[in-house]
């Protein structure tokens, strides 16, 4: 029984290697090739895997793609949540985590991913399957704020929704900018205005803080 637990252990970890090889490799290639000029051969020979390897973890290249998207947006929410987290007052901490999500769109990985390559290779719909998570994040930063009593209390699904669909249509036009700078600081001044018009207030923290209200980062 025990050299079958090993042996599932090693099948697993090589499974876990090879696919880990082949997510590395195509998230290489996409982002220095673009998705359509990249082939499943070259990912192969960038990974050392064989073709026959390729096809029994991933359908098709779009699959890998996929697979791409979904490890580099989770790396993003981690972005994002310690940005919140780094915050005393929860709605200082949900300001950071908008800002430090406008500023990943001058990252060259997830301009390329994200913002060039993911509308094309995915379409929209599946974008926003896998951005669920990122979203949510979001909504329950909000909710920590509202009740904290750090902003008036709100619906809390098209707060959610206006606030990320914002960031996310500014992300794609910076990415596109001719000067990307310029562009990321005139969003960022944007958004400055926008969370002080959610808020009702222009200056940050509030009265309340998670240490002092008890309320903690999710």
């Amino acid at each position: 029984m025990a050299e079958n637990t090993s042996a599932r252990r090693s099948q697993h970890e090589r499974t876990k290697a090879t696919t880990g090889a082949l997510v590395a490799a195509a998230r290489e290639l996409f982002i220095s090739d673009g998705f359509s000029a990249t082939a499943v051969d070259e990912i192969c020979a960038r990974a050392g895997v064989t073709r026959g390897a390729f096809y029994h973890h991933f359908s098709n290249k779009e699959h890998i793609f996929r697979e791409v998207y979904a490890a580099d947006q989770k790396a993003l929410a981690l972005v994002v949540r310690r940005a919140f987290q780094d915050q005393r007052d929860p709605w200082d901490g949900v300001s950071a985590g908008c800002r430090r999500l406008l500023e990943a769109s001058l990252e060259p990985s997830v301009r390329q991913i994200t913002l060039v390559e993911a509308p094309g290779a995915l379409g929209w719909s599946a974008m926003r399957d896998i951005q669920a998570g990122c979203k949510e994040q979001m909504r329950s930063g909000l909710a920590i704020a509202i009740e904290a009593g750090c902003i008036p209390d709100r619906p809390l699904d098209p707060a959610t929704s206006l606030l990320y669909g914002g960031i996310c249509e500014s992300a794609l036009d910076i990415a596109r900018a001719p000067d990307q700078r310029a562009a990321l600081e005139d969003a960022l001044a944007e958004l400055d205005l926008v969370l002080a018009g959610v808020a009702h207030r222009s200056a940050p923290g509030c009265a309340h803080t998670r240490q002092g209200s008890g309320v903690q980062a999710r």
